[in-house]
């Protein structure tokens, strides 16, 4: 073709895709047997299937997504559920490591990952929007008690794995991954307690999350057996401001602390920009435990001890439990993961 006398290629007409009836019609097989083969290979004999995969690979087809959810009714999809605040989602070290396990667990396999914020209120909204077959499962992180998600998962039916003890919900109904949270807070605590400690404070996590109940447990654990009053609690809710409103708090209601355990590193981030403040050297005068291990700890000043929470692994496992109730396996009993603590600067 020449334009203004100047040659213009025209592009090559691009042959049409290849169809289901072409791949049977290959494969010598009804077209229904093709698309059996296809979405799973139900009810097809072995001989027809190597047909039909011949047919598919010798002639680059494709299936469509839509059209094979029709027949399937499953949509290759599953939702990573975080009932938080959008900023939240957006800032903590521990969703980027959940969405890091959760995508590995699922590397092997056709499906995709949805995130769905279930912000503060909407946890009905959220349950219509997996029950409305939008998804085949969900994982749930960062569960709240007051969301109900869990009990309102069982009565949906739809497949799910909780990362965190679930607390509404009998935990014997929905499966979930946990670390041993009260170990690791009665760990951090018994840490301190050897170093000489006698005045330990904690700043907890929030009060309605299985989290932070079960380390504010294991701190108390700890301090009683050591003969040692527990009274010096603030709450903050994971975040990094949080744990500095926390800690100018603990330090003008309890002045003569000399250790503090944080129970996220987050939260032990802010806390640290208050002792400074105050002119308390840490851990000269005060040590500091922190909780997590995600990459905050290390880059603190002075870096944290900081209990482990395996993050990546617990997504991990979630997922692959996830993929296995979707392919017909029975619920499996809770998986909890032992806490290791990690040795720094700070205490």
């Amino acid at each position: 073709m020449v334009v203004d006398n100047i040659p213009v290629r025209a592009d090559p007409v691009r042959p049409p895709a290849p169809t289901l009836e072409q791949v049977a019609e290959r494969a010598g097989v009804s077209r229904s047997t093709a698309s059996r083969a296809i979405n799973g290979g139900l009810r097809v004999s072995p001989e027809a299937l190597a047909s039909v995969e011949a047919a598919v690979a010798d002639l680059g087809y494709t299936p469509n997504r839509a059209a094979r959810s029709l027949v399937t009714k499953r949509t290759d999809s599953i939702a990573l559920v975080v009932p938080e605040p959008d900023e939240r989602v957006l800032s903590d070290p521990f969703f980027a490591g959940t969405l890091n396990g959760l995508s590995s667990s699922l590397a092997d396999s056709d499906m995709q990952v949805v995130l769905v914020i279930a912000r503060p209120g909407e946890s009905e909204r959220t349950v219509r929007y997996l029950r409305n077959g939008h998804v085949d499962g969900a994982i749930v992180v960062s569960h709240h008690a007051n969301d109900e998600l869990d009990r309102a998962l069982l009565l949906s039916h739809v497949p799910n794995v909780f990362v965190g003890r679930p607390l509404s919900a009998d935990e014997r109904d929905v499966q979930y991954v946990d670390t041993d949270n009260v170990e690791g807070g009665r760990l951090a605590t018994q840490h301190l307690i050897d170093r000489g400690c006698t005045r330990i404070g904690t700043i907890a996590g929030p009060a309605d999350m299985s989290a932070g109940i079960d380390r504010l447990t294991g701190w108390r654990t700890a301090m009683r057996a050591a003969g040692m009053s527990d009274d010096a609690v603030v709450h903050g809710d994971f975040t990094m401001a949080s744990g500095t409103i926390a800690a100018r708090e603990l330090l003008e209601r309890f002045p003569d602390l000399d250790a503090i355990f944080i129970a996220s590193d987050l939260m032990a981030a802010g806390a640290l920009t208050v002792l400074a403040e105050h002119g308390k050297e840490v851990p000269k005068d005060i040590a500091v435990v922190g909780y997590d291990n995600l990459g905050v700890a290390a880059s603190t000043t002075p870096p944290l001890t900081s209990v482990i929470q395996p993050v990546v692994a617990m997504a991990r496992a979630a997922g692959a439990r996830l993929l296995d109730q979707l392919g017909g396996a029975q619920a499996s009993p809770p998986l909890i993961f032992a806490p290791e603590l990690v040795v720094r600067e700070s205490a």
